[in-house]
């Protein structure tokens, strides 16, 4: 029996916290003028007795909550794991069981739900935890870390707890099963229009159809009607995931806010719930947009308007406007690492940045970077590739050092992205705090006489206002400096040495030419990342959503400053009104030059300082490395499979990243092939990693024939002997039920599978494998993430005029009946560039196999009597 610890922090709502609310302890107190006056007022003032409860109600959630600091023990017994979490110390407040969840059910939660960051969402329903309040046992349970390491930790250790979403456990018993799921959806919510403006809806008349098809000049413009603050809230299967900030003023907000939600299960729809609120009125739903994500095809984007309907009582749909979404869907197959091992060997031949250069200018594919740059660091070698390409950087360069490392080359975005990847924390730590601060006081600076039409006094008054924030932002950007990371300072210190030794800087006196190697350290750090930070602090999380119009100016002032002082040249300001801030530039050279020698000089870290941007407390780093020490002892008895679908800490999942480039690739290289110059011995090592990638496919495609051969055999075998199941056991027929559908199903096995048990190798003999009989279904379904396989599904009718067991692809047509669950296939089609296949779970009956266009990617379920 092993046991684990954490301390964290533990989202209670109102609603669910009752329960653990202490009776307050009465004391005596002196008697108030004010008495007299609240029991005169009676029952009759109630604007001032709901104010507190309905202004500080979440958005579309069952009530607002409080974050409560929270012991969480994870303690393995025998086939069983349970997390039990205590809040106040001593208080049970809740029991998971983690071997009876899916890896899906426990992920990262999106920053935007409470505006924190290392959240953990474990979605469970009331069969798979205790909790001392059994009315909200369909709420997810959110925990907060205290940093990204511990976050990281504890997600791969629940997993390693749950079950994966892995099929074909039988057919590939050495690799644990044939391959396993994964899926996740990116959205951008850009912008509304016309909200509040109220016309029916009719999705056959030219304004709807040009709305929806993402034509907006074609539809008929309206105006809002109210004056009102709007934000929206994002759900998948009607959990919400995911919310945008208030924005106040008409109905034509912009947003321009990015969501990824990532580790997904098996999806069906997403709605954007659209929320309008006025002062000392309670929220209310405006409307909603509801988008199938099972007719979007995989790895492409989608940018359009979609109408915001309102469901009346007894009218049909209100159109209340429209909103302006961009969303992509991606949904792979991962097998096993030992089925890439051509692709990495082929992949390990160059430098990853010489593929990206291939893949940007021959395939138009600029989407798999950061699957390049993660499959570079699980191998360790980034850093020193980087450093290579740097060097032909700086070669290449022309004689003039004017223009160096000022264009977008391949060199430039992976500096970004490294920079990204391993500054975060180091960002946070220079601009997070003061920034915050300027954006919650709304300091509004404009020195340019032309915008603000102000005297000369209101000018100089924000002219020091100017100055003031931009010393504030660099003296906290000068007092972390030593905090750098150490990649980082490698980066830097090689570009600033590589210049050095390119310009001959030793070897002359002017002072400009001197300044060059601190100058292309600056072109970087803080061109490429401190400066577009401050600009847009909504893109790097530093802040949620984009701030008001006058503090993006001011931030936009700000970053103006610091950009020229990090370009050691005071004396050239393009505008006049900029020139009051010339003293402050002179003023602060001295510590740019010193920042940029500390970031870019390694040798100057003292150890104790490696680790000085993180906050982790050296107790609590111990306790993590013996977290990840017996995660690492755990999943080495592990079959390949299910290894590699546990996160481990700091370490990309490389299958997965294979994965998506192969896909990626194989969709984008049909146009290149189709112009491809033959025996063109440049195009060599690009059409080598296509063949790879193909093959790739092809093992997939293999693996899914088995698996499908093996399920269509069983299943004949099955139908001769009807009263035993595939696994042996007798199995009774239960009665037909009707049960409205709820579109795409779930893969992944449900707590309502009759032989959900079986299938879970860590599953507890003794917990029950049907929901108790006060089960209500409907609320917890729209509680839970995961859709039920109990779910009413839809199937496909086959065509008699067609092949046998071949689907009448152009009619998937819906039905509304169900079938016992002992004779549900779940099916999954799975795209390649010219067939298609459907997939089904090792436990199912029927599988199909259809030969229709690529572009068809669908999920669907079969059900056979």
């Amino acid at each position: 029996m092993s046991e684990h610890l954490v301390s964290a922090e533990i989202y209670v709502s109102t609603a669910a916290g009752i329960a653990l609310r202490k009776p307050p302890i009465p004391t005596k107190r002196k008697t108030d003028k004010r008495d007299s006056v609240r029991q005169n007022l009676g029952s009759d003032d109630k604007r001032l007795k709901e104010k507190t409860s309905w202004l500080t109600l979440a958005r579309g959630a069952s009530g607002a909550g409080q974050w409560r600091s929270a012991t969480c023990k994870l303690s393995e017994e025998g086939s069983r794991c349970l997390l039990n979490i205590y809040v106040d110390e001593t208080i049970l407040y809740q029991t998971l069981y983690i071997h009876l969840l899916n890896h899906t059910d426990i992920r990262l939660a999106d920053p935007s739900l409470f505006f924190r960051k290392d959240c953990l969402g474990i979605y469970s329903i009331g069969s798979q935890r205790w909790m001392s309040n059994t009315n909200h046992a369909g709420e997810p349970v959110y925990l907060q870390f205290a940093n990204s390491e511990t976050c990281s930790t504890w997600l791969g250790l629940l997993r390693s707890y749950a079950v994966p979403e892995i099929y074909g456990r039988l057919l590939f018993p050495q690799d644990g099963g044939s391959y396993r799921m994964w899926r996740q959806v990116e959205l951008t919510v850009i912008q509304a229009r016309n909200l509040g403006n109220t016309r029916l809806m009719d999705l056959g008349t030219s304004t709807n159809a040009a709305i929806i098809s993402g034509n907006p000049e074609n539809a008929v413009e309206g105006e809002a009607v109210d004056l009102m603050d709007v934000s929206c809230e994002i759900h998948f299967n009607s959990m919400l995931c995911g919310r945008t900030t208030l924005k106040k003023g008409i109905g034509s907000p912009d947003w321009h806010e990015n969501f990824t939600f990532t580790d997904l299960p098996p999806f069906d729809t997403l709605e954007v719930l659209v929320w309008k609120e006025k002062k000392l009125f309670k929220p209310t739903l405006l409307g909603s947009v509801r988008v199938t994500l099972a007719n979007f095809r995989r790895g492409e984007s989608v940018e359009g308007w979609f109408p915001v309907l309102h469901q009346g009582p007894t009218v049909s749909d209100l159109q209340v406007g429209d909103i302006r979404l961009k969303i992509r869907v991606d949904e792979e197959i991962i097998l096993p690492l030992d089925a890439y091992s051509k692709l990495l060997q082929t992949f390990n031949t160059r430098n990853f940045l010489e593929w990206m250069t291939d893949f940007e200018s021959k395939f138009k594919l600029k989407t798999i970077s950061h699957q390049l740059i993660s499959i570079a660091v699980a191998k360790g070698n980034l850093i020193a590739q980087v450093q290579e390409i740097a060097a032909r950087e700086v070669e290449g360069t022309p004689s003039s050092h004017q223009t160096i490392f000022r264009g977008n080359t391949i060199f430039t975005k992976v500096m970004e992205a490294c920079m990204n990847w391993y500054g975060k924390p180091f960002l946070e730590a220079s601009i997070g705090q003061v920034l915050r601060r300027l954006c919650a006081e709304k300091v509004a600076i404009e020195v340019d006489p032309v915008r603000s039409g102000k005297g000369p006094k209101d000018i100089e008054r924000s002219l020091d206002l100017l100055i003031h924030w931009s010393q504030e932002f660099w003296n906290q950007i000068y007092s972390v400096r030593t905090e750098c990371p150490t990649e980082m300072r490698h980066l830097f210190e090689t570009i600033r040495k590589l210049v050095e030794k390119r310009y001959r800087i030793k070897e002359t006196n002017n002072q400009d030419s001197r300044e060059l190697p601190w100058q292309s350290v600056s072109a970087f750090c803080f061109l490429r990342f401190i400066v577009p930070a401050i600009l847009h602090p909504h893109l790097f999380g530093l802040c949620p959503g984009m701030p008001s119009v006058p503090v993006q100016r001011s931030l936009t002032l700000i970053a103006k400053v610091i950009q020229s002082l990090a370009n050691l040249n005071a004396t050239v300001q393009k505008e006049e009104h900029m020139r009051g801030v010339k003293d402050f530039l002179n003023d602060s050279r001295a510590g740019m030059i010193d920042y940029i020698l500390v970031v870019s000089s390694p040798s100057r870290i003292a150890e104790s300082e490696t680790y000085g941007w993180s906050s982790e407390d050296p107790s609590e780093r111990h306790e993590r490395l013996a977290v990840v020490n017996a995660l690492r002892h755990r999943t080495a008895r592990m079959p390949a499979l299910s290894r590699e679908s546990i996160p481990m800490p700091l370490i990309p999942d490389i299958p997965k990243q294979l994965a998506i480039i192969t896909s990626a690739v194989i969709r984008n290289s049909r146009d290149y092939h189709a112009r491809a110059k033959p025996n063109d011995p440049s195009d060599r090592p690009l059409n080598e990693f296509c063949s790879r990638c193909f093959e790739v496919e092809e093992a997939a495609l293999q693996r899914v024939s088995q698996l499908a051969t093996r399920i269509s055999s069983e299943r004949r075998r099955a139908e001769h002997s009807p009263s035993l199941s595939m696994s042996g056991s007798p199995v009774t027929s239960a009665p037909r039920r009707s049960r409205k559908s709820t579109g795409r199903p779930s893969t992944a096995p449900s707590p309502s599978d009759p032989t959900y048990a079986s299938r879970r190798q860590l599953a507890d003999p003794s917990s029950p494998s049907h929901p108790p009989s006060n089960w209500d279904e409907s609320r917890l379904r729209r509680n839970h993430l995961k859709s039920p396989s109990t779910d009413s599904i839809p199937y496909a009718k086959a065509n008699p005029a067609s092949a046998a067991g071949v689907l009448d692809t152009p009619g998937l047509r819906r039905q509304e009946e169900t079938r016992s669950f002992a004779n549900v296939a779940s099916i999954i089609f799975y795209s390649i560039p010219s067939l298609l296949f459907l997939l089904t779970d090792d436990k199912c009956s029927v599988v199909h196999v259809s030969v229709i266009p690529s572009s068809y990617l669908i999920q669907h379920r079969a059900m056979m009597d």
